[in-house]
Order: C-alpha cells, then sequence, then structure tokens
C-alpha cells in the first residue's frame, strides 16, 4: 500500500446473542503480509474509510489493555487494522465496530499466546483467589484515583480485563461483547459479573498500601 494511502495517513495521526456474527472475520493464517493490499475498490475503499477508521482509537484502548503495553498495542492494533482492510470486501453488516474490535481480540490472544506465559493467559479462580468484600466507598475512591483503576485493571486475567474495557469504558453492548469474544449472551453477563468481582477484590487490594502508609 503506498505511504500516503488514507489508512496509513490516519494511523500515524492516532499513534501520537449466543452465536458469532456471520460475517467473515480473519483469521492469522488469512493475514499473510504483502497480500491482499490492492483487494478493495475505490468504493470500498472509501467506505472503510468512512465506517471502519472512526474505530481507531477503540481498537488501539482494547489493544493497549489487553497487552498492557502502548508500544505492542501501536503494532497489534496495525496488524490488526490491515487484516480489516484487506478483507473489508467480507464485511457486509451493520456493527461494523463488533467487527473490527472481534479482529484486534484475536490479534491481541494471538500475540499474547506466542510472547506472554501462560499464567497471563490464566481465568480467575474463585476456589484459588478466594472472595472478599469491596465496599461502595473503595469503588467510589478508585474512581476518583485512575492509577489505582489502572494498576487494578492490569492485575485482572486478559479475559476478565476486556469485558470490563468493552462493557464499562467502551461501552459495548452485551450483544456486541458476545459477537466480538465469540460467547454466548449469557456467559457474558455472568463472566462480566464476575469480573466485576475480581476488579473489586483488586481495587480492595490497591487500597491496602495506601492506608497502611497513611497509618
Amino acid at each position: 500500500m503506498a505511504a500516503d494511502d488514507p489508512f496509513f495517513t490516519a494511523q500515524q495521526d492516532e499513534a501520537s446473542g449466543n452465536k458469532t456474527t456471520s460475517e467473515a472475520v480473519p483469521t492469522n493464517e488469512q493475514s499473510c503480509p504483502g497480500e491482499g493490499f490492492d483487494v478493495l475498490d475505490p468504493q470500498d475503499r472509501v467506505r472503510f474509510e468512512m465506517l471502519v477508521l472512526p474505530h481507531l482509537d477503540a481498537a488501539f484502548n482494547l489493544a493497549r489493555w489487553l497487552l498492557r503495553s502502548g508500544a505492542d498495542a501501536e503494532d497489534v492494533a496495525q496488524e490488526a487494522m490491515l487484516r480489516a482492510f484487506r478483507f473489508f470486501h467480507g464485511f457486509h453488516g451493520a456493527d461494523v465496530r463488533a467487527w473490527l474490535l472481534q479482529i484486534v481480540r484475536n490479534t491481541c490472544y494471538t500475540w499474547l499466546e506466542k510472547n506472554r506465559h501462560v499464567k497471563d493467559m490464566t481465568e480467575f479462580d474463585e476456589d484459588l483467589h478466594g472472595l472478599r468484600s469491596a465496599t461502595p466507598e473503595m469503588l467510589a475512591i478508585a474512581g476518583d484515583n485512575r492509577e489505582r483503576l489502572k494498576r487494578a485493571l492490569e492485575s485482572l486475567s486478559p479475559r476478565f480485563r476486556e469485558l470490563i474495557v468493552l462493557r464499562e469504558l467502551e461501552g459495548c453492548s452485551y450483544k456486541e461483547i458476545a459477537t466480538i469474544a465469540s460467547i454466548p449472551i449469557g456467559t457474558v453477563m455472568s463472566s462480566l459479573s464476575r469480573a466485576r468481582r475480581q476488579l473489586q477484590l483488586a481495587l480492595a487490594d490497591t487500597a491496602r498500601p495506601e492506608v497502611n502508609h497513611e497509618l
């Protein structure tokens, strides 16, 4: 793709349901570097710029929270956007954000499997971690303390972190999350409940050092 392609220009500017969607979502095997750069006709390229590029921030935000690294998120988000560009001709649905974020999510997990330890992929186990109550006051304090909230979110497993980010930060509906994560809506709701409880525990843990320091 030429250096002055609108997608690359936008990328440089930014760098400073019980069934999954019926739309084709590219896999790693389908997205070989150097292939498919010219698959879109001019009309589809315009559609891509109008429909997909406005969600570039959401794509990077999801990647950043899942990978916990701005630099890695930039690389993965760009790879996901390239996949979306190559396969945009196969998208004919109404929810382009969910389609794009599903590609970003899949790309992130592929990166994690190759570059992170298995423990980063482990689900939260209530029997192993136990449950302690977190008061509304702790949540209110964390709301005013972005750094504490950031640490708490980053302590979650990627599976739970993505649910919180998609629902609370990106404002996705349960149906959209089900599409993005390729899980039933009922699983979204139950998993999100567990993710919120784990976040409460993490917020309580991050509050303790500050309380001890004040004492």
